[in-house]
């Protein structure tokens, strides 16, 4: 990395804009950055660092932000860095505004604006600076990328902070550590420490957690065997639980077993007095059931003997109805025939009573002859029936005629009246056609204009979204840009490594006696050999194909990239460079008119086709006012001739209707007196039949109950009985003499009369035995079921116990192998004797590099007199592993470092430091620092030390490197010709180059 142009603007004391050519400063190799105190030298490294980092060194960091700028600048000038270097081979120009609390362009007051940064790349083929990026992060990513380093690290590295590692001599291993940490990023071992000590806490939570189950299961255990089990008195996690639970567990089962033994015995004695008792039981309740029983038909024959009177007169009953039966067909007969009889006298009275009285007291055959006499009548009326029906179709056809005229008039009256209206309504049909028509040639012309208005918006729309695709592929063009650039670099890179190790790639055709290709010596007495990471000339090869395809697609990015802008040119002037939204609403307002014709347009056919409609109304209507004019003349022809025609009907039928109100009326008198006296004569006759056949019942009837053995026919009806009773009294008799049959075989039964002989059965004490041995089988049985269970619980129990032991096992032995790792790694392990964390071990070794790096300018300053070694002793109880002496060649003893005078302190951490950059820089891939900062210190050494220093700086230009003391020295500005001097003023501090 070389740093070529600073150029500062309102940052820190600086309230102009103050340059630094670091070009000319870096032509000396040595140059010095003086100015008095508070003037802002460490200002512009703060510049340096902010513009690579966005940030500013050390506890200056709280300083971001809008406090970063200078309070001399002008209230206009906004504050910036911009920072010209090269690294990696390409020549980069940063720049960074902070935030900045302006003045209000309008009004009072002040406004912030955003931090902000731009990323910029020389072409040396164009001559000319690209933009590469304008995002913060992708700034910071690629910054971080190219010099392989964080903040903390440059700033150790390139700014070399002497009073820091003044305090690096003196500090503890601790501080060391959190030094060394932070530069050489080692929190991946920290975190390997830390991943350890969290898996070690897990599985051991794991463990306890399994033990504590095994605890439980234990204590589940001794609650199903109670006093035949005791719980290990153990914690979890401590050692000998699982066999303790395990022997424990063995134990309760054992006694369970026996227990469930005993039960079993005690049960199976229950059962077999359960048995006697069931059938004592059995016997008493036998003996109850027979002397029940005797009792109990004593108790029927007794009842029976009360109820024999019921039972004989039962018995008479039945006998009479038996006789009766014989009689009632005879019954049914005569009351048939009476109820026939009355039947047909009510029917006769019925027919009776509609006659007229002149017909009261006639019999069959008057009445039969007078109903001839009406027909005969009734059938003379049908020619005046005719002459009735033709009279109603004269009034029809008459009435037909008066609704037809009041018909024609009405309609006569509406055409008048719609023709009356006919002008003005074909006047306002015209005038919509006419306007319909308008609407329809404003429509085309609109139409017209719609298509160029809806192609110049969609060159609007295709404008905005090439603009949008055009960004995005400006944006790709760049990342092929730098993706190119970066496989340039690699590939001139290698090309570098090949050229510096050509030597050994040509010594490999070295052949002894033969002549060398480029010195021509047939001598070869040591040709140089191919080191670790030779770059031979395929790799050359592949970097340079991955280079030209790189090219190749930024070629293809860049042609894409062109197409995108002449297709976006072309739809901008396609667009007349008008806005969308303003397109969009003038194409709306196109559209809205257009549809507004349309509709109006729309009605031209309907108007047209309701006028062809209402001019075919008004010639309906005159050819209809015309047929009601004829229709009028012939009704008054029609109407004089139905009017003779009627009053010749109504004279025939006034003769015909007699004192009727019509002759149908005639009619249905006659025919109503004919029917009459038909059903009078059939009812008279059927009275007549009737009354002989009851007589012929009644005689058959009292012969039937004579030979029955009844007094009167009156007698044997009141001996029957209907089915009903019949049945009923017939099942009285039948339990009689069930109930009499079931008392007697009772009665006669040997083992219920013995029974009943032998003294009463005593049930409740047999019950009371019979329930003892129950309760005591229960209890048995329980106590059997008990025991089952708890032996079946803890073999269940007892064997999850076993499973999770099993299961343990191997998060025993892991939570073992990551406790002894992580003691181990943490520096707590016997195994570790010194005491040393992982990444102290780390740390140490880069320890040991960075003394290695040192001691070489460290002998150097001090004419060979010391030498930094590591050191990794245990100081007291606490750990060991950073510990850093110096050896004093004088006395040839080892010392610490913190018995270092002064100036032997400034010079010895010089040489840390530049060590400590080395290590770095090698740490970070190798990146070339070719610009180096040294602050202070410099006043604690004699001449001849400070000579002894500069002439190890100024060794450093070997490297082609320029190193930059910043200091206030006096007799530095006399030794050192090239400087940069910081002057203040009231108006802020300026730049100014001496010497150069």
């Amino acid at each position: 990395m070389r740093l070529h142009r600073l150029d500062i603007t309102a940052f820190g004391p600086f309230g102009s804009t103050q340059s630094v050519d670091f070009d000319a400063l870096s032509a000396a190799g040595l140059f010095l950055l003086h100015g008095p105190t508070g003037a802002g030298k460490t200002s512009v490294l703060d510049a340096v660092c902010y513009a690579l980092y966005g940030t500013v060194p050390g506890a200056r960091q709280s300083g971001q932000g809008t406090s970063l700028r200078s309070d001399h600048a002008d209230p206009a000038t906004r504050t910036g860095i911009r920072l010209e270097l090269t690294v990696g081979g390409r020549r980069l120009e940063i720049t960074r505004q902070p935030p900045w609390e302006r003045p209000k362009k309008r009004g009072h007051g002040t406004t912030l604006d955003k931090a902000q940064t731009w990323l910029r790349e020389y072409d040396a083929t164009s001559g000319a600076w690209k933009d590469l990026s304008r995002s913060h992060q992708e700034i910071g990513e690629e910054v971080a990328h190219l010099l392989g380093m964080s903040r903390e690290q440059f700033c150790q590295v390139v700014l070399l902070p002497q009073g820091d590692f003044a305090r690096f001599l003196r500090a503890d291993a601790g501080a060391r550590g959190q030094l060394l940490g932070r530069l050489f990023d080692t929190q991946r071992f920290a975190d390997v420490e830390k991943r350890l000590a969290e898996r070690r806490k897990a599985t051991e939570a794991r463990v306890r957690e399994g033990d504590a189950a095994l605890l439980a299961a234990a204590h589940r255990m001794h609650q199903e065997a109670g006093d035949a089990m005791e719980v290990p008195e153990l914690a979890p996690g401590e050692p000998g639980l699982a066999e303790a639970v395990l022997t424990a567990a063995a134990v309760a089962r054992s006694t369970a077993r026996e227990r469930l033994t005993l039960a079993r015995c005690r049960l199976t004695t229950a059962e077999s007095a359960q048995s006697a008792a069931d059938r004592a039981l059995a016997g008493i309740r036998e003996l109850a059931r027979l002397q029940s029983r005797f009792a109990e038909a004593q108790e029927r024959a007794a009842r029976l003997e009360e109820r024999a009177g019921d039972r004989r007169a039962a018995h008479t009953r039945m006998e009479r109805a038996r006789r009766a039966a014989a009689v009632a067909p005879a019954l049914e007969l005569r009351e048939a025939a009476e109820a026939k009889h009355r039947e047909a006298a009510a029917a006769e009275a019925r027919a009776r009573a509609q006659l007229p009285e002149t017909f009261a007291q006639a019999d069959a055959g008057g009445l039969a002859g007078a109903g001839r006499r009406a027909a005969e009548e009734l059938g003379g009326l049908e020619s005046a029936r005719r002459a009735e029906r033709r009279l109603a179709e004269v009034e029809a056809e008459r009435g037909r005629l008066d609704r037809q005229e009041r018909d024609d008039e009405d309609a006569l009256r509406e055409a008048v009246g719609w023709l009356a209206d006919w002008d003005a309504v074909r006047a306002g049909l015209a005038a919509r056609i006419d306007s319909a028509q308008e609407a329809a040639t404003r429509a085309e012309q609109l139409a017209v204009q719609r298509d160029p208005a809806r192609r110049q918006l969609a060159a609007a729309r295709l404008r905005d979204e090439l603009g949008r695709d055009t960004d995005e592929i400006q944006r790709g063009a760049l990342d092929s840009a730098r993706r190119a650039a970066d496989a340039r670099t690699h590939w001139l890179d290698l090309k570098e490594q090949r050229l510096a190790g050509i030597a050994a790639e040509l010594a490999a055709d070295l052949t002894d006696g033969a002549p060398c290709a480029v010195c021509g010596a047939t001598e070869h007495p040591a040709p140089a050999r191919k080191v670790a990471g030779h770059v031979d000339r395929e790799a050359e090869e592949r970097a340079l194909a991955a280079y030209q395809r790189a090219d190749e697609g930024r070629a293809e990015d860049e042609r894409r990239l062109g197409t995108a802008r002449e297709a976006l040119a072309a739809a901008t002037a396609a667009a007349d460079d008008l806005p969308t939204a303003r397109l969009a609403a003038r194409m709306d307002e196109l559209e809205q008119e257009y549809t507004r014709a349309r509709r109006a347009a729309a009605g031209l056919h309907a108007a047209q086709e309701e006028l062809r409609l209402a001019e075919q109304e008004r010639e309906r209507r005159l050819a209809g006012r015309q047929q009601a004019e004829v229709r009028a003349t012939a009704r008054l022809t029609r109407r004089d001739g139905l009017d003779a025609e009627r009053a010749a009907l109504k004279e025939e039928l006034a003769q015909a209707r007699g004192g009727a109100a019509s002759v149908a009326a005639r009619a249905a008198q006659l025919e109503r007196q004919a029917a009459l006296l038909a059903d009078a004569a059939d009812a008279v006759r059927a009275a007549a039949d009737t009354a002989g056949h009851l007589k012929d019942a009644d005689a058959r009837l009292a012969d039937a109950a004579f030979r029955a053995g009844f007094d009167t026919p009156r007698d044997a009806a009141a001996a029957l009985l209907d089915d009903r009773a019949h049945r009923e009294l017939q099942r009285r008799l039948d339990d009689w003499q069930s109930e009499e049959a079931a008392v007697r075989a009772v009665l006669a039964e040997a083992d219920t009369a013995a029974a009943a002989a032998r003294p009463p059965a005593d049930t409740e004490a047999a019950e009371r035995d019979a329930a003892t041995a129950a309760r005591r089988l229960r209890e048995a049985v329980s106590g059997r079921d008990l025991a089952d269970r708890c032996r079946a619980e803890l073999d269940r129990l007892s064997a999850r116990a076993a499973e999770d032991v099993r299961r343990l096992g191997p998060l025993r032995e892991e939570y073992e192998r990551v406790a002894r790792l992580a003691a181990l790694t943490a520096g707590t392990s016997a195994d570790n004797e010194r005491r040393m964390r992982l990444e102290s071990y780390v740390l140490a070794a880069r320890l040991e590099q960075v003394a290695a790096a040192a001691t070489v300018r460290l002998h150097r300053m001090s004419s060979g007199r010391y030498t930094l070694v590591h050191s990794d002793d245990r100081s007291g109880r606490g750990r060991s592993g950073l510990g850093l002496h110096v050896v004093d060649a004088w006395t040839g003893r080892e010392r610490d470092t913190a018995t270092l005078s002064g100036g032997e302190t400034f010079f010895a951490s010089l040489a840390l430091a530049l060590g400590l950059a080395d290590v770095v820089t090698d740490e970070a891939g190798g990146v070339r620092l070719d610009t180096l900062f040294i602050d202070e210190g410099f006043g604690s050494l004699d001449d001849q030390t400070l000579d002894e220093v500069l002439d190890v700086l100024d060794s450093l230009r070997e490297r082609d490197r320029s190193v930059g003391i910043v200091s206030h020295v006096p007799d530095l500005r006399r030794r050192i010709h090239a400087q940069l001097e910081v002057a203040k003023g009231r108006s802020g501090s300026a730049l100014r180059l001496r010497g150069v």
